[in-house]
């Protein structure tokens, strides 16, 4: 039988020749046209659209279509490693796909390089901020990315629920061991959101109130999908993640590319607001925290957590929490987010994930 990229796509994806990267203010290109495609037995019609862009189309018309991402760090190896069991699991039958289905592997040089990223954090860099960059490997990515993902929701069925999970591994620990950051969006999100966020083992969920350069925030902003970043475990290189620890999370992902209505008793995640980020405005700038302080550390009201010249961030609420911090990030970035708990949820309206 013809093995398909379905059968290892990780190892597809890193045998596949990448054209060589153009600066970004030339037109983007567009992924490699010398796509292979074909049917699987099960009816599931595949295309692959160049380095690590690959679309699965079930057999019957359905009314959900699913983005999901991985390696947008290319350091990042258990989401990887996740969305290739997934997608064996497709072609050989165990999983009867019934959504449409875009899978992406990020940054591919930076997947092959072993390296979070080869010249700027790829996950700041989506909403069109590509374009400010002339010399960026990371920029073209982007726009390729962009364009894929575009492309894909454009040829949607109308009304088609769109959902995007963007797959991440966090670099510190965690208190809680797997969260989820939503972009800002006009629509509150719905109670399924977090009882679909809940099956996958997400223990809390960052509610952002402000615009950023995520994959997950562009595919919300413009294109109105259910999106959100998926912080799964901690960063680990190809060959060393216990994926019995993703046993949960695989099985969700399993059952939401099934087309499963709803989950059954899934546990609601924490939710929390974010409240401050903590840019690195200078190389003075200093954040208050030690190296080895785990995400969600809590901060009572008056600790002082950076400072950079004038600036200086101090705790307002009886208790605010640290996630992401890293004062060894480019100026102009975030070197950490500080969250506080939401103590009633207030959520109105349901997005189901699937029909």
């Amino acid at each position: 039988m013809m093995r398909t990229p379905l059968d290892d796509f990780l190892a597809f994806t890193l045998g596949q020749e990448t054209p060589p990267q153009q600066p970004p203010q030339q037109p983007p290109q567009q992924p490699t046209k010398q796509s292979t495609q074909g049917v699987l037995p099960s009816g599931v019609a595949w295309r692959s659209l160049g380095a690590g862009v690959l679309i699965c189309e079930p057999a019957e018309p359905t009314a959900a279509s699913v983005v999901l991402s991985a390696g947008i760090h290319g350091d990042e190896t258990a989401p990887i490693e996740i969305l290739a069991a997934l997608l064996s699991n497709i072609t050989n039958g165990v999983i009867s796909l019934r959504v449409r289905l875009l899978v992406l592997l990020g940054n591919v040089a930076a997947i092959k390089a072993g390296r979070r990223y080869l010249d700027d954090d790829l996950n700041r860099l989506f909403s069109g901020r590509h374009h400010a960059l002339t010399d960026s490997r990371e920029a073209v990515r982007a726009a390729e990315l962009e364009a894929a993902l575009g492309d894909f929701f454009s040829t949607s069925l109308v009304g088609n629920t769109r959902w995007h999970l963007d797959l991440h591994t966090a670099i510190r620990p965690s208190l809680f061991e797997r969260f989820a950051l939503l972009p800002q969006r006009a629509t509150p999100y719905g109670q399924d959101v977090f009882a679909w966020l809940g099956a996958l083992g997400i223990e809390a969920a960052l509610m952002h109130r402000s615009a950023s350069g995520t994959f997950a925030h562009y595919s919300c902003s413009q294109h109105q999908a259910l999106a959100c970043t998926l912080e799964l475990g901690k960063v680990m290189p190809f060959g060393q993640n216990d994926l019995t620890r993703y046993t949960g999370v695989a099985n969700g992902l399993r059952r939401l590319v099934a087309g499963e209505h709803r989950p059954v008793g899934a546990t609601l995640p924490k939710l929390f607001d974010v409240v401050a980020s903590l840019d690195k405005q200078s190389d003075a700038f200093e954040l208050l925290v030690g190296e080895d302080t785990p995400n969600f550390t809590a901060y009572s009201r008056g600790a002082v957590m950076a400072r950079d010249g004038d600036y200086r961030y101090e705790v307002t609420h009886d208790e605010e929490r640290i996630v992401f911090p890293n004062p060894r990030v480019k100026v102009g970035l975030r070197a950490g987010l500080m969250v506080v708990e939401r103590k009633v949820l207030g959520l109105v309206g349901r997005h189901p994930i699937c029909h």
